[in-house]
């Protein structure tokens, strides 16, 4: 089969397509045939050798997309030509950059038929951070005020869908006018543009004074003590980026506020969050936004693209 592997840590020139044999699945995995596969910004933390040494050579990818192609032995949950989608696959078990990937019966849950192959491709690993972070860490509930950070990006498009159809009230940010109305057409309520100089004040102002109840920052690092500005007394900054900044305590200590990192390899099960994603999307309560697709050939390209950003959701590769 073809797959996208890099033999070496570096830029996008590691990428190659490459000929491999097909996996076989364990007796707690099923093997997919791809269709498509989410480029995450985790993928060019792997391949550039951030994340340390790992095994290589590698196949990029960590969700997607496919039809059953077989099943383990002690799988009876999915059977052959079953449409699914993943989350969660970590660089032991290979990437979802190929034409065929093994993926754990826990990490998969099956695909709603009014679902293209795309869009289910593109929702696994944004859409079960967004969901962990807003309806199992925080509860949300209509009625709630939340701030998402960067909402055109792929958790950040994910949770405003996920908070809107929750009842909350949603403010957003984005870089570009047709972003934030793209945003708006998503569910938030209103959409400020991240670089303002008044954007704390614009955060109060469209809550009429009162503040945030709950914070979802993927960029702690640069937005800390804003968060602490609009986010009200006993209220939850959730941190996606995976460490918290230092701070000086007053702020926390004077509204009891929580920051509550939140790190996505300690959920493991995906099936769950997976199927509740399913609903939602078949209901087309949830839309995935595909800002663009490339072929294995192009994967270089991808992952140049989804650092220079300015796009709305997500970029997906297809074999």
């Amino acid at each position: 089969m073809k797959a996208v592997r890099y033999h070496d840590y570096g830029s996008t020139d590691v990428l190659q397509v490459d000929e491999v044999d097909q996996p076989t699945p364990d007796r707690d995995e099923v093997l997919v045939e791809m269709r498509a596969a989410s480029v995450n910004r985790v993928d060019v933390m792997f391949r550039s050798g951030q994340y340390g040494n790992l095994p290589l050579p590698s196949i990029p990818g960590g969700d997607g997309a496919g039809r059953v192609a077989a099943v383990g032995e002690d799988v009876e949950t999915f059977e052959s030509g079953d449409r699914v989608f993943a989350s969660g696959m970590d660089r032991a078990e290979g990437g979802t950059f190929a034409e065929y990937a093994t993926i754990p019966a826990e990490k998969l849950a099956r695909l709603p038929e009014n679902v293209s192959w795309t869009a289910g491709g593109a929702i696994g690993n944004v859409g079960a951070t967004a969901w962990t972070a807003l309806e199992e860490l925080v509860g949300i509930q209509a009625g709630d005020r939340v701030l998402i950070h960067g909402g055109s990006g792929g958790v950040g498009h994910a949770a405003v869908q996920i908070a809107a159809h929750s009842g909350a009230e949603v403010i957003t940010t984005a870089g570009s006018e047709e972003a934030r109305a793209r945003l708006q057409e998503l569910g938030a309520s209103v959409a400020f543009d991240y670089e303002n100089d008044s954007l704390a004040e614009d955060i109060l102002a469209a809550t009429d004074g009162a503040g945030v109840e709950t914070v979802l920052d993927h960029r702690l690092e640069e937005y800390l003590a804003l968060d602490l500005s609009v986010v009200t007394e006993g209220g939850t900054i959730i941190s996606t980026m995976g460490h918290v900044p230092e701070t000086n305590g007053r702020p926390l200590y004077n509204k009891e506020v929580t920051i509550q990192p939140l790190k996505m390899d300690n959920h493991p099960t995906r099936q769950p969050v997976l199927e509740r994603l399913a609903r939602l999307m078949k209901q087309d309560t949830i839309t995935p936004v595909v800002a663009d697709t490339y072929s294995f050939d192009d994967a270089a390209r991808a992952h140049q693209e989804i650092l220079a950003g300015g796009y709305v959701g997500k970029l997906v590769v297809t074999p």
